[in-house]
């Protein structure tokens, strides 16, 4: 699905990973050796860690629910669950950018606000729309990692848009102008065959 994923074993595993990776996004089993799921949220909201938490359990009684979600996890799924079901809540916990995202993300001397949908670089700033917003947000959000122009289309325009896949091309193309408008190092490249990546220059 185009996302970077970082794996952890066991709770403690966990708490460290979080200390060394810059995680958007928690996928929490409860049921996990050393320090279970509901242990490992208390610490990190304890900590002031804001990252947004999915639980995921065998249990699905409404007290377990409950709990979890005033421990401060942000959503909620039982076992067995669909795939679809898990990469739909992940899209929707993702998208809610003014909790779970910091206000500014960067790359070499480029930053993107995302309060104002602005794009700077050496102290001259561009306005965006808002699908080149999006672009340039999940390019930053996946820096140094290919991007397939599928996975551009569905995550900018969504699943069951009827939109053509070379809209993709026609709005990087827009993003490259205001990148070299912004006298900025790093470019949008692309790979046949494989997708687009942000990267300095």
């Amino acid at each position: 699905e185009g996302y970077q994923v970082y794996k952890a074993y066991d709770g403690l595993q966990a708490i460290a990973m979080l200390k060394e990776q810059n995680i958007h996004l928690l996928i929490i089993d409860i049921m996990m050796p050393k320090m279970d799921g509901l242990e490992v949220l208390s610490t990190l909201r304890k900590e002031g860690n804001n990252t947004p938490v999915l639980l995921l359990t065998a249990k699905d009684e409404i007290i377990d629910r409950v709990k979890g979600l005033d421990m401060g996890a942000d959503d909620y799924l039982s076992k067995p669950f669909a795939k679809a079901e898990l990469l739909a809540r992940i899209r929707a916990m993702l998208r809610r950018k003014e909790s779970f995202t910091p206000d500014v993300l960067t790359c070499g001397n480029v930053t993107l606000n995302q309060q104002s949908y602005e794009l700077s670089a050496n102290g001259r700033s561009i306005p965006l729309s808002k699908i080149e917003y999006l672009i340039m947000e999940l390019f930053l959000m996946n820096k140094g990692n290919y991007l397939p122009t599928q996975t551009i289309l569905e995550k900018v325009w969504g699943f069951n848009t009827d939109a053509e896949i070379g809209i993709v091309w026609v709005y990087i193309s827009y993003l490259r102008k205001k990148l070299s408008d912004l006298d900025s190092d790093v470019e949008i490249k692309a790979r046949r065959n494989i997708g687009y990546v942000l990267e300095e220059k």
